[in-house]
């Protein structure tokens, strides 16, 4: 059952440690824990906090307060700052948020006004306290670090590329995303990069050829009014920008494809010390984050790209007829731990954004918690949408944990990354096998030579485990030199660890995953093959034996794509309960090739980079091509119709992936988007009405609606409890008669009606789907899709329910050889059925925690097994004990789960219902620093699987065990046992209808 007991390696300590690390989210009204808070017992700390007030902003803005008219842009239009009504409003607002201030004692740091009636400013506790009792003051958070997330041609692969590809049907590169804006919230930009090369711009408006009305073609050509740079746009709106000038960045530095540039950093500057600033106090960009995305975005179309003398191709921006305004809000620190922007410094870039026009904005930025709905960035993107302005957002890096993902709220299109063709190297090892990883740096085969493991040619005082990470100064030149060496994924960046290889005088490296993550193509220092599963294990395990030997070719054949990638964000989002699904949608995000900054990319021009911060932006630039299309459509309309036609990724062997909280609705398809047939569109209204149903207190009145009704492209019921009815609408982009189909196994659905007629584009209807749970296993995510065809038109929408056959404690206890115990369960039908298997108790494995060590098993889970109970006990005066299980616990997926409190009786526990066969991994840790390695904590180890034929210790009878009942009202069973044991833990299984059960733990 269990091996014996082993210390983890340095990397197993580091991934229990990540697993067992607790955060402190900011907490909504009455209070905002500060960001340095340690526990809920902390005093409350003095800080810098954001304060938002009831009264609305700018954006949506209806005219309800004195004599001021609205503000709120009509449907179809953008947001007019510069209007008499809208500097009397602004001022009414700024007013109101200083005399709040004042009534604490506070001072204004900072006032927002157009997408959020919000001030910042430095709080003591008993200012807090009053705020959070000041009436009119919604919500209250801290100041706090945000960062960016971090066909071999991602516009091919997209099919925008070619005589039949989309920017053709739009009359070409120079059309495509013409008229359109869009801002680049980023770490600023490098305006040298060819990307972005363009004509200056000129003073005065466009004119045609004689001075007289512009064609059609420079209506949209961007010029200087004075030190404002202005251009007039598809939907008949002007933007109008700044190039601010700062570090190293003149107004010269704007051009016509460059329109704006400023920067937001007056928290970010407050908040470090001169002496850890990092980078350029201007637009200019230093990192390379911010002009990798501006220029896959919209970068200029047919740019030759090159790095360290190779020639990489050619490369474009989505929508390269777009331009581009940049606000710089994250910002580098020399040491690195003050890396990314505050929240105040990014939500005054959003404001300026809509303040000044822009179309889209495109925000790589996310964290590996979820920010709450009503968090300050996420209100101001509400509101920016409200103002017809299409938000893109990278869901973060954090995957493939369940429930990782950031930016969640509805109103803004949450983007997964996806994988493209794969950049390919081969590595061709002496015993004859090859294994085919991704490499962008193998132009020549290279070998053969000797294969080493980084810890097998360290330096005398290094680390072995450092070594094997090829970490900087662990490998000894003398047993390097002319050696290709293994190194592990992990610690240090990746490319550090081929200039290690490099500096040591290997020709080549290996990169290997530990676990199976993503492969990336990094622009490497020396020739590298990035591998991962089972090809990694594979190599490593060759080169430890002696005389391994290894060749590094260009090529071979890549991976199955589009796949979504190892390290994008899951769902589901904890925001929305299960009741709204995302990511929304995904796009290309891996080995992304666009210009970048030199001085943080090693003097290169360009680079490849990979994360949902390079999908995000190509989800942009694609709003951007619709727009040019279709200017008043509304931002939600444009992601339903990128979302309704997307098409769903690849699994390893080719096959649809039908796990929708990793890609969303699917792959984006750029070529369809603009046909979409029908599209869900919903607005501020609808948005409240989600909040109010999700548990968020506007505070505006509006009616609470089920959250899985707002009107959105997917469906998704996070509990479906027998039966459940969602209401959708949908608006007409063709005429046509479309009728609805479901692919959702084990639920039926009966869609009403269920054939729609429209007569002309514009018309609306409306549609229930009703959803009975029939087979589906309880308490398991069940996927599949609605899909509305017309014709060779197809509307899809992906549907995520977790059906769920009774309402029963997850666990019930007892003790002595003999009892029982009652207790309730409401169940979904009308047949109440239970089912009991066990008990089952499994041999103690005995042991001990010396210090602060840790000790892990390996167990196996059978298959047939229907649930499992894993539990370690310790004496009651062990100390703080903790604990956790991964493994493929649960529908095939990795998954962890840490153990509880320690019960009363001193045993700790972690119960798996319906788990996959396979092996799990059990740590055992002791948690207390007492820095002596003297304390011993002697401890008992048991797994108890329990299978339908499993040898019972004991018997167990469920009463009653099968009776017609009301749905929906309690009915009171009684689990009575005898002959258990009386010295070991037993446990057994009670299942009803569905695969849905209780544990029975006894003693």
């Amino acid at each position: 059952m269990t091996s014996q007991p082993r210390r983890a390696s340095r990397t197993r300590r580091a991934a229990i440690g990540a697993l067992l690390t607790t955060s402190i989210a900011a907490l909504s009204l009455p209070l905002a824990t500060p960001a340095t808070a340690t526990g809920q017992d902390s005093p409350l700390a003095a800080g810098t906090y954001l304060i938002t007030l009831a009264d609305q902003p700018l954006a949506t803005y209806d005219g309800t307060v004195d004599d001021i008219p609205a503000t709120r842009p009509t449907p179809s239009r953008k947001l007019d700052v510069t209007t008499t009504n809208a500097k009397r409003y602004r001022t009414h607002l700024v007013d109101e948020q200083t005399q709040v201030a004042k009534k604490v004692g506070a001072t204004v740091r900072q006032h927002y006004a157009v997408t959020t009636n919000t001030f910042s400013a430095r709080l003591n506790a008993r200012q807090l306290v009053r705020l959070a009792a000041t009436k009119g003051v919604t919500g209250i958070a801290p100041d706090k670090f945000h960062h960016a997330t971090d066909d071999k041609n991602s516009t091919d692969f997209l099919g925008l590329s070619g005589r039949k590809g989309l920017w053709a049907s739009l009359g070409g590169t120079a059309k495509a995303g013409k008229g359109i804006v869009i801002g680049d919230i980023d770490t600023g930009v490098w305006p040298e990069s060819a990307s972005f090369k363009a004509p200056a711009l000129t003073t005065g408006k466009p004119t045609g050829k004689h001075g007289g009305k512009p064609g059609k073609d420079d209506r949209y050509r961007p010029y200087l009014d004075g030190t404002t740079t202005v251009m007039n746009k598809a939907d008949g709106t002007t933007f109008k920008g700044t190039c601010q000038t700062g570090e190293s960045f003149t107004a010269a530095a704007c051009n016509q494809k460059i329109i704006s540039a400023r920067y937001f950093g007056e928290g970010w500057l407050r908040a470090v010390p001169e002496s850890n600033r990092g980078g350029y106090i201007s637009p200019r960009d230093s990192e390379g984050h911010g002009t990798h995305t501006a220029s896959t975005a919209a970068g200029n179309a047919g740019v030759r790209a090159t790095a360290d003398g190779k020639d990489l191709g050619t490369i474009s921006g989505v929508a390269p007829a777009a331009t581009i305004a940049v606000y710089k809000a994250l910002w580098q620190s020399k040491d690195g731990t003050q890396d990314g922007g505050l929240t105040s410094d990014l939500v005054a870039a959003i404001d300026q954004a809509v303040a000044d026009g822009v179309d889209v904005i495109n925000y790589s930025v996310g964290g590996m918690y979820e920010s709450e709905y009503n968090d300050p960035i996420q209100t101001a993107f509400r509101n920016a949408s409200a103002a017809g302005v299409f938000v893109s957002t990278a869901g973060g890096n954090a995957g493939p944990e369940a429930s990782s993902l950031d930016n969640t709220a509805p109103w803004t299109t949450t983007v997964a990354a996806g994988t493209i063709a794969s950049h390919t190297g081969t590595v061709t090892l002496g015993n004859g096998k090859s294994y085919v990883g991704v490499s962008t740096s193998v132009q020549n085969t290279v070998g053969s030579a000797p294969l080493v493991l980084g810890a097998t040619v360290k330096t005398a005082g290094a680390d072995a485990a450092d070594a094997a990470l090829c970490i900087k100064g662990t490998l000894d030149p003398a047993r390097t030199a002319g050696k290709m060496v293994v190194c592990n994924r992990g610690t240090s960046a990746r490319i550090d660890k081929s200039a290690e290889v490099k500096r040591a005088g290997g020709i080549g490296m290996v990169l290997v995953n530990l676990g199976n993550e993503s492969t990336d193509g990094d622009l490497h220092s020396i020739p590298t093959v990035h591998l991962s599963g089972p090809d990694a294990a594979a190599v490593r395990a060759y080169a430890a034996t002696g005389n391994a030997t290894a060749t590094l070719a260009n090529g071979g054949k890549s991976a199955v794509y589009p796949q979504v990638t190892g390290f994008s964000s899951r769902g589901p989002s904890l925001d929305g309960k299960g009741d709204l699904l995302k990511p929304d949608i995904t796009a290309p995000g891996a080995t992304i090739l666009a210009a970048v900054a030199p001085p943080g990319n090693a003097g290169r021009d360009f680079d490849y980079y990979s994360g949902t911060s390079m999908a995000a932006p190509h989800i942009a630039g694609l709003a951007a091509l619709y727009l040019a299309e279709h200017p008043t459509w509304s931002p939600m309309s444009i992601k339903s119709a990128m979302m309704t036609t997307a098409s769903p990724t690849k699994t390893n062997d080719g096959k649809n992936s039908r796990d929708v909280f990793a890609q969303g609705a699917g792959e984006v398809e750029a070529r369809a988007m603009l046909r979409p047939g029908l599209v869900y569109d919903s607005s501020e209204p609808d948005w409240l009405a989600y909040l109010e149903g999700v548990g968020v207190d506007t505070g505006t009145g509006t009616k609470a609606i089920d959250p899985s009704d707002l009107n959105y492209p997917s469906i998704a019921i996070g509990d479906l409890f027998g039966t459940q009815t969602v209401t959708r609408t949908v608006t007409a982009t063709s005429a046509g008669t479309y009728r609805a189909k479901v692919d959702l196994p084990g639920v039926k659905a009966t869609v009403s009606p269920s054939v729609l007629h429209f007569s002309h584009p514009g018309q609306k209807r409306t549609f229930t789907v009703k959803l009975d749970v029939t087979t589906a296993r309880a308490g398991a995510l069940a996927t599949g899709s609605l899909t509305w065809a017309s014709g060779r038109i197809t509307v899809r929408s992906p549907i995520a329910v977790t059906p769920q056959s009774v309402r029963a404690p997850a666990e019930i206890k007892g003790t002595g050889a003999k009892g029982s115990a009652t207790y309730s369960v409401t169940p979904a039908t009308s047949t109440l059925t239970a089912t009991t298997y066990g008990p089952v108790s499994s041999p103690l494995t005995k042991g001990t925690l010396t210090g602060t060590a840790e000790v892990y098993y390996e167990a196996t889970i059978p298959a047939g097994t229907k649930a499992s109970q894993i539990s370690v006990h310790f004496d009651l005066d062990a100390g703080n004990i903790g604990g956790l299980v991964w493994g493929p616990m649960v529908d095939g997926v990795l998954q962890s789960a840490q153990f509880g409190d320690v019960d009363s009786e001193g045993t700790a526990t972690i119960s798996v219902p319906q788990p996959t066969a396979g092996t799990i991994f059990v740590a055992v840790i002791a948690l207390d620093e007492t820095g002596t390695g003297e304390s011993v904590t002697p401890y008992t180890y048991q797994v108890n699987n329990i299978a339908e034929k499993s040898p019972a210790t004991g018997k167990v009878t469920v009463t009653p065990d099968h009776a017609r009942v009301t749905p929906g009202t309690p009915t009171d069973l009684t689990a009575a046992w005898s002959g258990a044991p009386a010295v070991t833990r037993s446990t057994t299984w009670i299942e009803y209808s569905n695969g849905a059960g209780t544990f029975l733990t006894l003693n």
